[in-house]
C-alpha cells in the first residue's frame, strides 16, 4: 500500500511541476491503473534483480553442473513455446483475476522450499536430488510467464489511452531497471558474505512474487462475455496455428524478421549459459564482480532506452535490428578477446577486466534495443488489430529455439571450448545482420504490395 500511497501522490501533484504527458486530464481509471503498474513494476524489479544471480547461484553456491546451468537458462526461454496453448486456454477462464492470483500462489510458492536445503555446500555438492529440486523449483515459477505476459498487455491496453500506453510502459520500465540494477548490486555482495543467503532470500522473493501478482490483478478490467457453445480446445489452437503458418508465408518482410531472429536466438541462447561458465571457470569472478558487470550494462540501457524509443519508432525493424545483433556481436568479440589480453585491477573487491567493460558497453546498447526490438517490433509487420497474435507467433518461436540452443552451445563449448563457441555466435549474428538487410533493401514496408503480404501496413503504423 505504500508503494500505492506514493504513486497516488505522484498523479496528482500540481499539473504545471509535471511532464507534458501528465498535463493532460487523465481519467480515475487510467490514473490507478498507472499506479498499480508503477508498483508491479518496482516489485517485479526487485524479484528480477534476485534472478539476474541465479545462474551464479547455482555454479557457485550449490556446486551445480555445467549442463545443468544451461537447463535452467533453457527453463526460463522454452516454456514460452506453450504461448498459444496456454493463451487459448486463459481466454476461456471466466474469472481472469481469481485465475491469475492462484497461478501467483502455485508457480511463487515452490520457492520456500529452498529454505530447507542444508547449510553444508559440500553435502548439496554430492546430492544431486538438491540441483534437480533447484531446477524444477524454477521451472514451475517460469511457466506462469506465458500467461501473466500477454496479461499484462491486455490488462494496461484497455486502461491506457492511445498517446500515454507507451509513455506509462516507458516508466514503469525504467523504474524497473533501477531497482533491478540496485537489488543485484546489493544481492552480489551479500551472497560473498554468505553464499548460502539464497535459501533466507527465495522464500522472501516467493512472497514477493505472489503480492506482485496479485497486485496486477487489482487493475480494471472488464471481463468479456463467454460464449456458452464454443469449438474445442485443441481444434482452436489448430487453426491458431494454421493462421500463424498463412502469415508466415504470406507475409515476407515479417518473415525474413523472424527468420533473422531464429539466428540471432541460437546465437544469444547458445552463449548465455556458456557466458556464466566462463566467469566462474575462467575469469574466476566473485558475485560482486558478476553484480558489477551486470549492473554496468543495465545502467547504461536505462540511459539509452528513451533515445533507441525514439529511433525504432523512426526506423524499419529490420534495419533496427541490425543494429541490436551488431551490438551483441561486439559483445561477444570482446568476452572472447578477454582470454588473449587477461589483464585486470582489483577496485574495492571488483575484478575489472578492461575488455570485459568494453563488451558490457557492447551488451547495454544490445539490452536496450533488444527489451524494445522484441517486445514490440512485431506490431510494425501487421494491422493493429493483429498485434498479439503476432506477438504470439513471435514468442512462439523463442520458445521453439529454447529446445535445442542452448544444448547445442553447451555442445560446443565441449568440443572446442570458449573461444570456439564465441566465434560460432559471431558467425551466427552475421547471417542474421545479412538476412535483416537483405530483406529490408528487398521488401520495403511502405513500398509493400498487397500480393506481397495482406497483413503488414507501413512503419508509421501507430504502437
Amino acid at each position: 500500500m505504500q508503494y500505492l500511497n506514493s504513486m497516488k501522490y505522484f498523479c496528482t501533484l500540481k499539473q504545471k511541476n509535471m511532464p507534458f504527458i501528465f498535463r493532460q486530464k487523465l481519467g480515475a481509471i487510467e490514473k490507478n491503473t498507472f499506479r498499480i503498474h508503477f508498483a508491479y513494476s518496482i516489485i517485479e524489479g526487485i524479484i528480477l534483480g534476485v534472478l539476474a544471480l541465479n545462474e551464479f547461484v547455482f555454479l557457485k553456491s550449490l556446486h551445480g553442473s555445467d549442463v545443468g546451468v544451461s537447463v535452467l537458462f533453457q527453463f526460463s526461454v522454452f516454456v514460452l513455446t506453450f504461448s498459444v496453448l496456454l493463451n487459448e486456454w486463459s481466454r476461456r477462464v471466466k474469472n481472469k483475476k481469481r485465475f491469475l492470483i492462484w497461478l501467483g500462489v502455485f508457480t511463487r510458492a515452490p520457492l520456500i522450499l529452498l529454505v530447507l536445503f542444508p547449510m553444508d555446500v559440500g553435502h548439496i555438492a554430492n546430492v544431486w536430488m538438491y540441483h534437480y529440486i533447484f531446477l524444477t523449483i524454477f521451472l514451475v515459477y517460469y511457466f506462469a510467464n506465458p500467461i501473466i505476459y500477454p496479461t499484462i498487455n491486455q490488462f494496461l491496453k484497455s486502461n491506457y489511452s492511445h498517446e500515454n500506453f507507451s509513455v506509462f510502459y516507458s516508466y514503469a520500465t525504467i523504474a524497473n531497471k533501477i531497482v533491478m540494477l540496485l537489488v543485484t548490486f546489493f544481492y552480489g555482495m551479500m551472497l560473498d558474505l554468505d553464499q548460502n543467503i539464497y535459501r533466507y532470500i527465495f522464500p522472501f522473493i516467493a512472497l514477493l512474487g505472489m503480492f506482485s501478482v496479485w497486485l496486477l490483478a487489482q487493475i480494471h478490467f472488464k471481463e468479456e462475455a463467454i460464449e456458452t457453445i464454443r469449438i474445442p480446445l485443441w481444434q482452436s489452437i489448430k487453426r491458431t496455428i494454421a493462421d500463424m503458418q498463412q502469415k508466415m508465408r504470406i507475409n515476407k518482410p515479417f518473415r525474413d524478421f523472424e527468420v533473422g531472429f531464429m539466428y540471432y536466438g541460437f546465437a544469444f541462447m547458445g552463449t548465455v549459459s556458456v557466458i556464466a561458465i566462463y566467469f566462474n571457470k575462467a575469469l574466476d569472478l566473485n558475485y560482486s564482480s558478476v553484480a558489477f558487470y551486470k549492473n554496468s550494462y543495465n545502467l547504461l540501457a536505462i540511459l539509452l532506452l528513451p533515445l533507441f524509443g525514439k529511433l525504432l519508432g523512426k526506423m524499419d525493424p529490420r534495419r533496427f535490428s541490425a543494429i541490436t545483433f551488431a551490438s551483441l556481436l561486439f559483445y561477444l568479440l570482446f568476452i572472447g578477446l578477454t582470454t588473449y589480453a587477461p589483464w585486470f585491477i582489483w577496485i574495492k573487491g571488483i575484478k575489472v577486466y578492461y575488455t570485459l567493460f568494453l563488451a558490457m558497453l557492447f551488451n547495454g546498447v544490445f539490452a536496450a534495443t533488444m527489451s524494445l526490438l522484441w517486445s514490440i517490433g512485431s506490431v510494425y509487420f501487421c494491422k493493429k488489430e493483429e498485434a498479439s497474435e503476432y506477438q504470439a507467433i513471435h514468442l512462439s518461436f523463442t520458445g521453439l529455439r529454447s529446445f535445442f540452443a542452448p544444448v547445442l552451445g553447451l555442445g560446443i563449448y565441449m568440443i572446442v571450448g570458449f573461444t570456439g563457441t564465441f566465434i560460432a555466435g559471431i558467425v551466427l549474428l552475421l547471417i542474421s545482420i545479412f538476412i535483416s538487410l537483405r530483406s529490408y533493401k528487398k521488401y520495403h514496408l511502405d513500398g509493400a504490395s498487397k500480393s506481397d503480404s495482406e497483413a503488414f501496413t507501413d512503419p508509421q503504423i501507430e504502437k
